[in-house]
């Protein structure tokens, strides 16, 4: 459980500058996205369809290239026609958290784009469109402080486990409610944790 506990500590302050900027760029629309219902407090499997996204790869510490993948991320979103704004979402690239130093990560910040989006404008550069697989998934809901994450994320390895599952996929967290959405205040911040898993 210790290398969920290392990954909480450094996404604390990743979760901090990205929810910060997305409350920044995104403004009252993001504030319009709504939270989940409050009993995926208990972790879940469930089916989730493939879901076109608009990506921004940034390798490095989250808190130097978060704010900077997010800025592109966003202005490009609102660029595109017939986009409306929802809840947005990271991966991150290996499970290992301990072995990893933050200058290694690979994050993958993204945002849902409708169907009719096929293509970027001409000139968009370090932006992409790509389906994101989803199919069986675990997931849990965390509401409260970015610090307090390790109990919700051993919960959930824990529950992946015990039903005889294991994760195949990259760590994913989904944005409902965070700083300057709605002036909620840290003890209201609600981040879904989600993974895709196999069964063993």
């Amino acid at each position: 459980m210790m290398e969920e506990r290392h990954f909480a500590e450094g996404n604390m302050k990743k979760a901090v500058v990205i929810l910060s900027l997305i409350a920044a760029l995104a403004g009252t629309a993001a504030a319009q996205v709504q939270p989940m219902d409050d009993s995926l407090k208990a972790p879940r499997l469930t089916a989730r369809p493939d879901q076109k996204m608009l990506v921004v790869e940034a390798k490095g510490d989250p808190n130097i290239t978060g704010q900077a993948a997010f800025g592109l991320l966003f202005k490009t979103f609102f660029s595109l026609p017939g986009v409306q704004m929802a809840a947005p979402r990271a991966r991150w690239s290996g499970q290992d958290w301990s072995a990893n130093a933050k200058s290694e990560w690979t994050g993958y910040y993204a945002l849902p784009l409708p169907a009719s989006v096929t293509g970027l404008p001409a000139g968009i550069q370090g932006v992409k469109i790509e389906v994101w697989s989803y199919g069986e998934v675990a997931e849990i809901l965390h509401v409260g402080p970015y610090a307090n994450e390790a109990p919700t994320i051993e919960a959930l390895h824990k529950f992946i486990a015990d039903k005889g599952y294991a994760i195949a996929g990259l760590h994913e967290e989904e944005y409902l409610v965070g700083p300057g959405m709605g002036n909620a205040p840290p003890e209201s911040y609600r981040t879904i944790i989600r993974y895709q898993v196999k069964k063993k």
